[in-house]
């Protein structure tokens, strides 16, 4: 494909900032979408898919009232406002699914890829200039919206390649949320106890599966869920020992049942996986003492999070859901293909 090639990229992107200056792609107001030209550095992608984060979404369906016509009105208002899809509200983006168009001269030879691969970014949308021509439709009952759109990978931008073994719509919906199970074989430990919110939900079944994996047969595993729908998904797919029905956003409640479920010993590890806010308290009050809390839903509020530990005299460990750990993507596609049961879940979803 014939397209000028700009001198001098910034690895990070900052080139590619409008407003205000001097400051990366993620926190810009509005950045470059412009797809005539591309830098020495970067990676032209044919859109195919976007699967925008949760939180995003689902304030988005709120805002317009499950409208699909509004929905894809605000998307491609949020889009061209700011160059990208980053939620003014919730701050969050999602990824992509695409094919390689062009690549710089200065990554020619030294990345993995040439035109015509197919790709999903692993890198947030709120950082990655995006154009789109047109919206296709909206897949009913996910995050998944068809477009016809190029979007731009900057020098420092993850991916992976798509597999050939996997549908492109399931590997998308997956990788997605691909470092909430990798950080989960990180900080899950064999013996220990472990509650997971949402634990019904897209991330949800993937870190019960990885939290169940790494805790092992002396460890523990406890689901919670908001709905009944919910808890007996857990069920089902067979990896928590207790489905729970709570809701999240009820602390005390969710404390008292879980001090009573593990005979006050609380646990080791809380993983909050859940699209809604006001949920940090429920998360850090199931707990031990140092115990862990991993924040991986984008609805956190960490300063809600971080003063209300301190003013119920909590001493945890509070991670943020970094979207990234070293081989994340090969870590969540290796579940579904050891996983008959969430890969026939997830194929009647998304595929």
């Amino acid at each position: 494909m014939d397209i000028e090639i700009r001198k001098s990229g910034n690895p990070f992107g900052t080139h590619r900032v409008i407003e205000p200056k001097n400051v990366l792609p993620q926190p810009a107001l509005k950045i470059d979408n412009n797809m005539s030209y591309i830098w020495d550095n970067e990676i032209l992608v044919d859109v195919k898919t976007l699967n925008i984060d949760s939180a995003s979404f689902t304030q988005i369906k709120n805002k317009c009232l499950n409208d699909e016509k509004a929905i894809r009105e605000e998307i491609l208002r949020i889009v061209n406002e700011k160059g990208k899809m980053q939620n003014p509200v919730t701050g969050s983006g999602g990824m992509f699914i695409g094919k390689v168009l062009n690549i710089g001269d200065k990554l020619r030879g030294k990345i993995d890829l040439k035109e015509g691969d197919k790709i999903a970014s692993l890198v947030s949308l709120s950082l990655t200039p995006l154009r789109i021509d047109k919206i296709i439709g909206i897949k009913k009952g996910t995050e998944q919206v068809n477009v016809s759109a190029k979007a731009i990978l900057f020098e420092s931008g993850i991916y992976a390649k798509l597999p050939k073994d996997i549908p492109e719509q399931l590997a998308l919906a997956v990788l997605d949320v691909a470092g909430a199970p990798a950080q989960t074989q990180r900080l899950v430990k064999p013996g220990d106890t472990v509650v997971i919110i949402g634990a019904g939900g897209k991330s949800g079944v993937l870190v019960s599966y990885a939290a169940k994996e790494r805790a092992g047969v002396t460890g523990k595993v406890i689901g919670i869920e908001y709905s009944k729908a919910g808890v007996d998904k857990m069920k089902r797919m067979g990896f928590c020992d207790h489905s729970l029905m709570l809701d999240a956003t009820d602390a005390v409640s969710c404390y008292e049942t879980v001090r009573k479920v593990t005979d006050g010993r609380m646990a080791d590890v809380v993983i909050n996986c859940v699209n809604i806010p006001n949920t940090e308290m429920a998360s850090i009050l199931m707990a031990r003492e140092r115990g862990i809390v991993y924040f991986f839903s984008m609805a956190t509020s960490f300063t809600k999070a971080a003063l209300g530990a301190e003013g119920v005299g909590r001493d945890v460990d509070m991670v943020i859901g970094n979207g990234y750990m070293k081989g994340h993507a090969e870590i969540v596609i290796d579940i579904l293909r050891k996983s008959k049961i969430i890969r026939e879940d997830y194929e009647k979803h998304y595929v």
